[in-house]
């Protein structure tokens, strides 16, 4: 008995365990382009293994870029409200799907929002584990006083 508890504690101390936080999209529905439809990942950049896709512009870029082109804004500067985008980028950087969502629903906010990401052209696609994958993006965004920050 003393014999399996001293080999138990010795695995126990020299077994090098990893796990690594994964997060899936559960698709609903078929998106083509997928590379793989039953491994869409949310990536998480800060951790190990894990590297965002990676938008064309730089955030600050990306925001005046918005800024510019959102001519909703520019007709209603006193719009406020809070929203994201989410953008499906395939494993070949293709940007497939964008979903923008607002607290006060706004179709034409909405859809000029969207044809400023459509416009940015092919994304570098997410890793995972060094390997290009399927990703899920969410941009938050605010917009106050007739501007869009990041939230």
């Amino acid at each position: 008995m003393k014999n399996i508890i001293v080999l138990l504690l010795f695995l126990g101390i020299h077994l090098n365990v990893e796990a690594q936080f994964v997060a899936t999209v559960e698709m609903t529905e078929e998106v083509e382009g997928v590379c793989n439809q039953e491994q869409v990942f949310v990536l998480f950049g800060m951790l190990p293994d894990q590297d965002d896709a990676v938008c064309p512009l730089n955030k600050e870029k990306l925001l005046l870029k918005l800024n510019e082109k959102v001519e909703y804004l520019k007709n209603n500067p006193k719009y406020k409200s809070k929203g994201s985008v989410d953008v499906l980028v395939n494993c070949t950087g293709e940007v497939l799907k964008i979903e923008v969502h607002f607290k006060k629903s706004n179709n034409v906010l909405e859809n000029q929002i969207e044809e400023v990401f459509r416009s940015l052209g092919s994304w570098k696609p997410g890793k995972l584990n060094g390997k290009a994958v399927d990703s899920q993006n969410l941009f938050s965004f605010k917009i106050k006083k007739g501007k869009i920050s990041y939230d």
